[in-house]
């Protein structure tokens, strides 16, 4: 049985490969940098192409960091960025750049699949929607509807995961984590949306797609000779499937029972509960049946600004100021901020509210006021914001233990406002690389060292510490939570 495992997170910067032991110790690790292309305002795109080149240099650096031969590595997987479109000759080569994640272009093609009505949309909203332009069939339908000659040209149309599957394995091999999430495949409910597809004109595009898929955890074959070559591995490598990075950063997390939830943070905020049942409801995402798990169910949320409205402060308002400054005089101040109150939704609101148009507010200034008593309503905002979104899980998600990762692990402040907002505790975790963990715990697993995910995610994931929520901060903030909920309809009023 192998010793080590190698996880690979592609992001949107840069690939990083990490070593890790079968009890989950990081041994080494190393990143490559590729660049992003922004033809057009919400257009960003890649060349997959330099993917590969990256993920050579990372995965070489890592062993070296590691000091091991590339024999000791039985087992890999990878995350990568969701929604990242590739479009693919009958060779495997990119006929055009990716569309990025982030790219937001196909917001019409959006709207018009949100309009179908299609049963598969139960996912987003319940059917309500929003049906993000990021997701897969609006960019597949852009790419269709605005450039034909490359259409044609397209054999293969997966993901940024996909297009390394291929690469390492020669197989043509989805995610189901993707495809449930994010391509609107749904286990118990009628398998591939060949419906939908065809509603909105692309039923070609199911032969686009990879007949294979494979879930998280399972093994998909052993390197190619090329592959391995490339990598500074042997073909006795098994290359274990993996998914969207977020995704599989709350394996990373040991977020794997119901009512665990993963927050994770950063310039926004993401919530990825294990629900107690189905569901699919107005103001959250999902459930995305077996999408991580097999037989468990996960809902989404998330916040669209959050750590980057504390930047957007600080940059603008307190440039000559520390963030341990600003925290220490913040934290000396009551809940509340002695009456002032702050709507995060500074670039709209994604859930619960599903609002494009919504906009941030500071409330309730007065003379007395300082910096400080606005930073902290601004995290207060913020934290009020993910207590929104719990909430409006309802009862098919009932919140018992929040891991979170990020950038508020490093930011005590910010986690105790968060754990009193929520009246919670918060775990940290002792591997910061969540995402990169996870690979490597699903790299662990079809490497045969563990029985299947729960048992690795119990042998390698370690708690850090434990917030433990003020309770008496806990009972000041529910009148202040009052106000936070009912500015929404206050603002939308004033707007229209």
């Amino acid at each position: 049985m192998t010793e080590y495992v190698l996880g690979i997170d592609g992001g949107t910067e840069s690939i990083r490969a990490r070593v890790f032991t079968l009890d989950g110790r990081s041994v080494g690790d190393h990143a490559a940098p590729y660049d992003t292309q922004f033809p057009a305002p919400s257009h960003a795109e890649q060349n997959p192409e330099d993917w590969w080149t990256a993920a050579g240099v990372a995965v070489k650096g890592a062993i070296a960091a590691a000091g091991l031969t590339p024999d000791a590595i039985g087992a890999l997987a990878c995350d990568t960025t969701s929604c990242t479109v590739v479009a693919l000759d009958s060779n495997g080569a990119p006929v055009r750049p990716c569309l990025l994640w982030m790219d937001v272009r196909a917001h019409r093609e959006a709207a018009d699949i949100l309009a179908s009505g299609d049963p598969a949309l139960r996912i987003n909203g319940g059917g309500a929607g929003p049906l993000s332009p990021e997701w897969m069939l609006p960019k597949a339908l852009w790419i269709k509807r605005n450039q034909p000659d490359i259409w044609s040209k397209t054999a293969m149309v997966g993901e940024y995961q996909d297009f390394m599957t291929l690469r390492l394995t020669g197989r043509w091999t989805a995610s189901l984590n993707n495809m449930t999430m994010r391509w609107h495949y749904q286990t118990r409910h009628g398998g591939w949306p060949d419906a939908l597809l065809a509603r909105v004109g692309l039923a070609d595009l199911r032969d686009k797609w990879p007949k294979d898929f494979a879930a998280p955890g399972e093994v998909i074959g052993p390197l190619t000779k090329e592959a391995a070559a490339h990598l500074g591995l042997t073909e006795a490598c098994q290359v274990v499937q993996g998914g969207a990075d977020a995704f599989i950063g709350m394996i990373g997390l040991g977020v794997t029972q119901p009512g665990d939830l993963a927050l994770i943070t950063g310039s926004s905020h993401l919530q990825l509960g294990v629900a107690m049942r189905e569901t699919h409801t107005n103001g959250v995402w999902g459930t995305y049946a077996d999408c991580v798990y097999p037989g468990r169910d996960i809902i989404e949320g998330g916040q669209t600004s959050t750590g980057s409205v504390i930047a957007w402060f600080k940059r603008n308002f307190a440039p000559d100021a520390t963030y341990d400054d600003l925290n220490a005089l913040a934290e000396a101040l009551p809940p509340g901020a002695e009456g002032l109150l702050a709507v995060d939704h500074f670039q709209g609101n994604r859930t619960p509210h599903t609002d494009a148009l919504a906009r941030g507010a500071i409330t309730g200034l007065t003379l007395k006021h300082t910096p400080a008593h606005v930073y902290r309503a601004l995290i207060e905002g913020v934290c009020l914001g993910t207590r929104a979104i719990v909430d409006a899980f309802g009862t098919a998600f009932e919140a018992k233990r929040i891991v979170v990762a990020g950038g508020a692990v490093n930011a005590p402040f910010w986690l105790q406002i968060h754990a009193d907002t929520l009246g919670l505790p918060l775990e940290v975790t002792e591997q910061p690389e969540a995402p990169c963990l996870g690979a490597a715990i699903l790299a662990s697993v079809g490497a045969g060292a563990y029985e299947d995910i729960d048992s690795a995610c119990a042998a390698m994931v370690r708690t850090a510490r434990v917030i433990e929520p003020d309770m008496q901060s806990h009972a000041a903030y529910a009148p202040i939570f009052e106000r936070y909920q009912a500015a929404f309809g206050a603002l939308k009023q004033i707007r229209e």
